[in-house]
């Protein structure tokens, strides 16, 4: 089972900042989690929220506010005064990163409050741009996102995020176009999960911080989970089992 550093190893650094992808870098887990909005002068930015008020010493939504505005912001005193100067970074900072390493980058599409016109075109040319189609996988749970997007780049690996219990969503994920299902936690303990790995549909899961819980789905037989703490857990994952 595959660990992803979830938002960057952010059980130990601010979340979604350069240090927490910094630190995810050097970690031999396979992959890496992320999320992205766009600035109100169209650039692409890495933070989980709509707005920036849970994780800056700022109030807003990202949407409202241009890129130079954004990064005013401090990300990282909030967690803790040693990170103080972290500002929200770009997408292309974030895959500048991980452009030499052997991670496998998953980036969220988080246009499911508010639409972000455009906002596939331009991921799929930075990823162009940095040679990364083959590493990535795009995932959201804005479902018509997913599906626009397997349509405008087919080699790229593309999946739906949701949090319920689903009748048959490897059946669903088929409809959308979607090569792998992201699932939330206790969902896939139901039949459903069983029901998606036989199906042969990658499964992968978030957030796992328990390892009581990691080996449940290992169990399962699930591709992947999502961690905060990716050491912790690549290291109890491949020590002991």
């Amino acid at each position: 089972m595959k660990v992803y550093a979830h938002r960057g190893s952010s059980g130990t650094h601010p979340e979604n900042t350069i240090a927490a992808f910094r630190a995810a870098a050097v970690l031999p887990v396979y992959g890496v989690e992320f999320d992205i909005h766009m600035t109100k002068d169209g650039e692409l930015v890495v933070i989980h929220d709509e707005s920036i008020d849970r994780t800056s010493n700022g109030k807003g939504f990202i949407k409202d506010m241009t890129l130079t505005e954004l990064k005013h912001y401090d990300v990282g005193k909030g967690f803790s005064p040693k990170f103080k100067g972290e500002t929200i970074p770009t997408l292309r900072e974030v895959l500048y990163v991980f452009k030499d390493t052997h991670h496998h980058l998953n980036i969220e599409l988080k246009s499911d409050v508010f639409p972000y016109d455009g906002m596939e075109q331009k991921v799929l040319q930075m990823l162009k741009d940095y040679r990364l189609e083959e590493r990535v996988v795009i995932s959201s749970f804005n479902h018509e996102m997913v599906r626009n997007f397997k349509k405008i780049a087919p080699q790229i690996e593309t999946a739906i995020l949701f949090m319920e219990v689903m009748i048959a969503p490897h059946e669903y994920a088929k409809v959308v176009g979607a090569d792998a299902v992201h699932a939330f936690f206790p969902t896939v303990l139901r039949p459903m999960g069983q029901e998606v790995v036989a199906s042969g549909r990658k499964v992968r899961v978030f957030t796992v911080n328990d390892e009581l819980y990691a080996d449940m789905l290992k169990e399962i037989g699930v591709a992947a989970i999502f961690t905060d703490y990716p050491e912790k857990m690549y290291r109890y994952l491949n020590m002991l089992h």
